[in-house]
Formats: C-alpha cells, sequence, structure tokens
C-alpha cells in the first residue's frame, strides 16, 4: 500500500533531486523510497564476510580509489580474463 509522505527539505536539495531524478529517469519518489529501502535494508554484519574478504578490506584507501579511471580499463579487461 503506498501512502503519502511529506517533507521538509531545503529547495536547493529538493532542485538537485529533481535534477538528479530526471537525468536518471527516475521519480524524485522512487528514488526517496530505495533511499529508504537501502536504509533500513538487513546488512551482513562484517564478521560474516567470508575470510578473503576480510584479509583484502582495507588495502586501497579511498583517496587511491577516487584516482582510478576510465584509464585503468585495460587493467579491468586483464584481471577479468584470469
Amino acid at each position: 500500500m503506498e501512502t503519502k509522505l511529506t517533507l521538509k527539505l531545503e529547495q536547493r536539495i529538493i532542485n538537485s533531486a529533481k535534477k538528479y531524478a530526471e537525468n536518471n529517469h527516475r521519480s524524485l519518489s522512487r528514488l526517496v523510497e530505495d533511499y529508504f529501502r537501502n536504509l533500513v535494508a538487513d546488512k551482513p554484519r562484517a564478521e560474516e564476510y567470508p575470510p578473503l574478504i576480510k584479509k583484502l578490506s582495507g588495502v586501497i584507501s579511498e583517496h587511491d580509489l577516487q584516482k582510478l579511471s576510465r584509464e585503468d580499463d585495460r587493467a579491468k579487461y586483464i584481471l577479468r580474463a584470469e
């Protein structure tokens, strides 16, 4: 059952969200619903991750992740081929 929800937000946030929704071919309501769905979703706790994931966690810093770009497509292709 769908229910109406009223939110109070800064106008600039609303405008930005509307633009984002339009650019991604989604409604603003759908974006908010997806956000809430992800927010309350059951997420696995760290101890539930497989040992390999735990071992690799933190190997690359957030800063280094941001430096990666499409120029690294060749490396991705090589790694995928393995």
